[in-house]
């Protein structure tokens, strides 16, 4: 290479860099590259002499810098600008044309038109732009929270540090693109052909694969992972405003942000779902894992106006595709022991290959559909995994019997403690009664610390079956009696390990009440349940001496849940592990808001409605703040409803308060 001065090798490498971002966008975004392989590399490795010979050349962007960086000791976390929500799913044509109704009835009727696009099995991550510059990427997390994985993004070849600028429009000051991080088949199975001839063990499909290797602390292993990306979403935006999904996907590439051009833009639910069966039929052509579609709501504003329910957007469903399914043979049933002590008899499998995984046991659920099924030991059976995770026998081939298959029978004893099993009149589930059952205990551990409990990180199976089998732990309080020198003497538990998990422990003790709650393992009691829990009750106490009745007085709890949740803490059995779990330093934090001197809250009792577009707040601020506030916040207006705050361009809702003689309020004066 010929002497450059300093001022020339600037101008030649900026002009590199230009050149090979464009190749970059022609062969990732628009997947029509304009050179070939060898001519790319020769502008690579003539970038990279240039910036090794002059080295104040270094910049962070630069296309040679996605190769991997030093590891890191952890991921630290990153809070999302805005909720990364989860998808509600439907499994047919009628639940998706109810979806449809919900999204109508919800608008007051009219016509919705929606995009559809492929749903991938990967990762969920999010991205941030500072003007045009990729700064920061994490995980999706808990939707609220993810793990920052900014190094490792930054080897993956289809995500540009730097955005392109279009033509005639500038580039968005700040930009959370949402996006999803996935393997090819093809690429897939050589990584785990390169695995298996090194002697390390193949990943189970691509999307474990592909989350593995985004989560690597050596972000230069990351680098060596074939992982590729499609963007599909955002999240907190300035400088740029999109209307609708359509616009959104066609202008994202312009950015050089890579989008699947499999959307479709479909004027009615029926087109949506003639798409998702299109799709499915070409299913096995896809280059990628595929488990459905989603069907999204395409206008912005009418999203807005939908809002969402329980961390799912109102707005979008995620139409599965049919399960897959597989024949295998039952070469056993034994029985698995609940936290509640409840008995699933589970399928031991000679392993097949179903929707990407290997899969070696399926549930029976329980001895009345064993015997409606008419499964028996040795048994030919159809497997499947329904909505592409839960695998269960779905019927035996009884054309396949030998003679040899054996019927099953179910236990009179509980395979783990030998305690007699019972049976309760209104359930078909039998029960281990023992509440010290070392199976119960292990459950209820594994779930007392699973992420929406305590989430306390290091607890594993493996390490609760020791702590449980050791006697170290008996109940759930005796985690946060554990002692260094008793975690150092287990198996493959070193110093730093011990000194790590004592630090999630003592970390733990801190949980807000709406998960303290969902770690009791009440029967009925979900995360979102236990969520409007929290908001109704300010202490455990609180919740503890409440009655049937009073109960019934929250959101979504009936009859047979408030009776559960009753019984639960009127055991007590219950009442004692509480106390000890609160003796050993567990502070559950208040969730309610709580007005001085215990006033009633300023909204209690009063229904609000919202219709149009506010300024000062998103409809799901306004929401939350008259819940949080006492209050509730409906979608229809009825002769219950209190106040319709009017927003710009109401809809139909402002001429039903009208008629109705509900109060109408202004923006202003809800403020």
């Amino acid at each position: 290479m010929a002497e450059l001065s300093l001022q020339e090798a600037r101008q030649r490498v900026e002009e590199l860099r230009r050149e090979i971002r464009k190749h970059n966008y022609y062969y990732y975004v628009l997947d029509s590259p304009i050179i070939s392989d060898a001519e790319y590399d020769a502008l690579m490795r003539e970038l990279q002499e240039l910036e090794a010979r002059f080295p104040e050349l270094y910049d962070p962007t630069s296309p040679t810098q996605q190769v991997g960086a030093p590891p890191q000791e952890e991921f630290r976390p990153v809070r999302h600008t805005l909720p990364m929500l989860s998808l509600a799913n439907a499994f047919n044509e009628e639940e998706v044309r109810e979806f449809d109704r919900r999204v109508k009835r919800l608008l007051d009727g009219g016509p919705v038109e929606y995009i559809v696009e492929p749903k991938y099995d990967g990762l969920a991550v999010e991205l941030i732009y500072e003007d045009g510059v990729f700064t920061v990427g994490a995980t999706r997390g808990d939707g609220e929270v993810g793990e920052d994985v900014t190094l490792n993004l930054k080897t993956i070849k289809s995500i540009p540090l730097v955005l392109r600028e279009p033509e005639g429009r500038p580039l968005p000051k700040r930009l959370a693109v949402r996006g999803e991080v996935y393997m090819d088949i093809a690429d897939f199975k050589r990584l785990n052909e390169e695995r298996l001839a090194q002697g390390e063990p193949p990943f189970a499909n691509p999307r474990n694969a592909a989350a593995g290797s985004l989560r690597q602390l050596d972000s230069r292993i990351t680098a060596r992972r074939p992982l590729k990306i499609f963007f599909y979403d955002v999240g907190q935006c300035e400088g740029i405003e999109f209307q609708t999904q359509e616009e959104l996907l066609k202008t994202l590439p312009e950015f050089g942000l890579r989008v699947n051009p499999l959307f479709r833009k479909c004027g009615t639910i029926e087109e949506a779902i003639a798409f998702h069966h299109e799709l499915e039929r070409e299913r096995e052509a896809l280059p990628y894992e595929s488990d459905g579609v989603v069907i999204k709501v395409d206008r912005f504003e009418l999203r807005r106006r939908l809002g969402e329910i329980a961390r799912a957007p109102r707005w979008a469903v995620a139409y599965k595709f049919s399960p897959r399914q597989a024949t295998t043979r039952i070469k056993e049933i034994i029985l698995q022991v609940g936290r509640t002590g409840a008995i699933t008899p589970v399928a031991l499998l000679e392993p097949v290959e179903l929707a990407g995984a290997t899969i070696s046991r399926a549930t029976l659920h329980n001895q009345e559909e064993i015997a409606a099924k008419d499964i028996r030991i040795g048994d030919l059976v159809l497997v499947e995994r329904a909505g592409d995770v839960i695998p269960e026998v779905v019927k035996a081939i009884p054309e396949a019997r030998t003679g040899e298959e054996r019927e099953f029978v179910m236990p009179e004893h509980c395979p783990v403690c030998g305690s007699r099993l019972v049976r309760p009149e209104d359930e078909v589930l039998y029960r281990c009664p023992n509440i010290s059952c070392p199976a119960r205990i292990k459950e209820s551990i594994r779930h007392f610390a699973s992420k929406g409990a305590l989430d306390i990180e290091g607890l594993g199976d493996k390490l609760v079956n020791q702590l449980v089998e050791k006697g170290l732990v008996r109940e759930v309080a005796d985690i946060f009696h554990l002692k260094r020198e008793e975690l150092v003497a287990l198996e493959r538990m070193g110093e730093k390990s011990a000194a790590n998990l004592l630090e999630a422990i003592e970390r733990s003790k801190q949980v807000p009440l709406s998960r303290f709650i969902y770690a009791l393992g009440i029967r009925h009691v979900g995360e979102r349940l236990a969520e409007l829990l929290a908001r109704h009750y300010a202490t455990i106490e609180e919740l503890m001496e409440a009655t049937e009745e009073e109960l019934q007085a929250v959101p979504e709890v009936g009859p047979e849940v408030a009776r559960s949740i009753s019984q639960f803490f009127s055991t007590e059995k219950n009442r004692e592990a509480i106390k000890r779990l609160l003796e050993a330093g567990v502070r559950p934090i208040p969730e309610r808001v709580e007005i001085e001197e215990a006033r009633p809250l300023p909204l209690a009792g009063k229904r609000f409605v919202f219709t149009g577009a506010l300024r000062a707040f998103t409809r799901e601020e306004a929401e939350e703040l008259v819940r949080r506030l006492g209050g509730e916040a409906s979608s229809s207006v009825s002769r219950k409803t209190d106040y319709v705050v009017v927003g710009e361009a109401p809809g139909s809702k402002l001429a039903k308060a009208q008629e109705l003689g509900v109060k109408v309020l202004s923006e202003e004066e809800f403020k």
